[in-house]
């Protein structure tokens, strides 16, 4: 019997916000099991023996017997050793870890871009060339902490693509085999049998009533989210940089355009409440509306749609630090569940924070919307018709060969942008979530007029790291200043350092305080 994995000695719970090498062992996993708490969801699974099922934390279930069980780090280790997945409380589509968004080494690195769906579009030697290491030594290090390799992983993840696939389209079932990633029908016939304990055709007679079907070539999803989730707060901030013609707010729905391996696609995001919620006004999860011209992205697009609106950060955690704070405590009252927001693309990213350089948020966001009607592809010759949106952002190789005086801004700061886009477009810089975080900021710094602030705002925002300060931000200064707190950069760093690890948090509570 599996009492302990690797993965418990690099675990934490969510009330031990300070250590993330904070050990978790078996007994704290099952206290967590007999509370049914939702908030480890995601953290780890429940593996019943009695049973030969994996559960999530909150299963409504009764809880099994303590020796009756053992946890997992991931589904796919829990199916690895023939466990299949609960029918009742669907741990498949669990919030992802958060811990691989806080953590910088090797094994989180490598479980961000799975998660972006590289094995199955590289592989793993793909996903062992972005890392830096041999494919026997990755396989190693991932199966000694998680108890299951990179194909493993990509795997158990095709099974819950086609999953949705199959309850929230009409697909036929063959097709759904292709685009959730399997190389044969028999490989998708038996994952589908081995980890759901039904045939294809029986999840889709088995779907649950009320979830929504999507028009032909669109797909309807909820995101689960862990609570709180300040889905308004995260929502405004991206709207309030929305390029247009990319991007479009109605007040409710946010939608944008995608530029995705397979090919454009399209999404709607807004918040939904459940009728359990527990605070008023408080989301429960997110509503994800995707047109796109390959299905085969659909893991890759949720995956970043989850990252724009941080939806697998862990809130009770970065809470708990934070609030323990006399300055940040009163903000952190007021904001629950205040989110980092990422991005969906690390390029475009870093060109919104070249154009913001100097000026203010609306400049920022004119220039850009400029540049995507000149530039950027109109996402009709794609077959996407959407009268909110109407272009895709320029590609970095698009605006590596424009003519640097077509662009609206000082001649020193287009021969960044043009030099930035250059080295994203020929991969000396990339910007993804399996980027060094560390060799990132070193690397953009090198590129003549990005500073700190542009290298660590895209270290934020374009790879998700979650202990970010920019003590030299206008904003941070006139949010201290208001708190009637030293503002000068060397306070204001200093004073940062109590906030560790969760400092683009407090960067984001300083900034929601204007």
């Amino acid at each position: 019997m599996v009492r302990h994995t690797a993965w418990v000695s690099r675990t934490v719970s969510p009330s031990r916000s300070s250590d993330y090498s904070a050990p978790m062992p078996h007994d704290q996993c099952y206290v967590a099991v007999q509370s049914r708490d939702a908030r480890f969801d995601g953290w780890f699974f429940t593996a019943v023996h009695t049973t030969g099922i994996y559960c999530r934390p909150s299963c409504p279930a009764t809880t099994p017997k303590q020796a009756n069980v053992s946890f997992f780090a991931t589904a796919a280790s829990a199916q690895q050793r023939g466990f299949r997945a609960c029918k009742r409380c669907r741990p498949d589509a669990s919030p992802g870890s958060p811990e691989w968004n806080v953590r910088a080494d090797a094994v989180a690195r490598a479980m961000r871009l799975i998660a972006d769906g590289v094995i199955d579009r590289e592989g793993v030697s793909g996903l062992s060339l972005r890392l830096g290491y041999s494919e026997r030594h990755l396989n190693r290090l991932i199966t000694d902490e998680l108890g299951a390799g990179p194909l493993a992983i990509a795997r158990a993840q095709r099974a819950q693509t086609a999953r949705l696939l199959i309850e929230t389209t009409a697909m036929p079932i063959t097709d759904v085999a292709f685009a959730a990633g399997f190389a044969s029908i028999r490989q998708f016939n038996d994952t589908v049998r081995e980890v759901f304990d039904t045939s294809p055709t029986g999840l889709r007679a088995a779907r649950r009533a009320g979830v929504a079907i999507g028009a032909p070539g669109t797909v309807q999803l909820r995101l689960p989210v862990r609570g709180p989730f300040d889905a308004a707060a995260v929502l405004e901030f991206i709207a309030s940089r929305a390029v247009h013609g990319v991007e479009a707010w109605d007040g409710s729905v946010y939608t944008r355009t995608l530029r995705l391996p397979g090919g454009p696609g399209i999404v709607t995001l807004s918040a939904g409440v459940s009728g359990t919620s527990g605070a008023s006004g408080d989301a429960t999860y997110v509503n994800c509306g995707l047109r796109l011209t390959a299905t085969s992205d659909l893991q890759t697009a949720v995956q970043r749609c989850r990252r724009l609106l941080d939806l697998d950060a862990d809130p009770v955690a970065v809470d708990a630090r934070l609030s323990a704070d006399p300055v940040l405590a009163p903000l952190v009252r007021k904001r629950p569940g205040l989110r980092s927001p990422g991005c969906v693309d690390g390029g475009e990213l870093l060109v919104r924070a070249i154009l913001g350089q100097q000026v203010s948020v609306a400049g920022a966001r004119t220039i850009a919307g400029r540049l995507a009607s000149a530039v950027g592809e109109r996402i009709d010759q794609f077959g996407l018709i959407e009268s909110a949106v109407t272009h895709l952002f320029p590609s970095a190789a698009a605006l590596s060969g424009i003519d640097p005086s077509l662009l609206p801004m000082p001649a020193a700061r287009r021969r960044s942008l043009v030099a930035a886009c250059t080295a994203v477009a020929d991969r000396s810089i990339v910007i993804d979530a399996g980027a060094d975080r560390g060799q990132l900021v070193s690397d953009l710094q090198r590129i003549v007029g990005i500073g700190p602030w542009t290298a660590a705002y895209v270290a934020m925002r374009g790879v998700g790291d979650p202990d970010v300060f920019m003590p030299t931000d206008l904003g941070v200064r006139h949010s201290l200043e208001a708190l009637g707190l030293p503002a000068s950069a060397g306070a204001a760093t200093e004073l940062a350092e109590r906030w560790r690890p969760w400092r683009s948090y407090a960067l984001h509570h300083l900034w929601a305080n204007l």
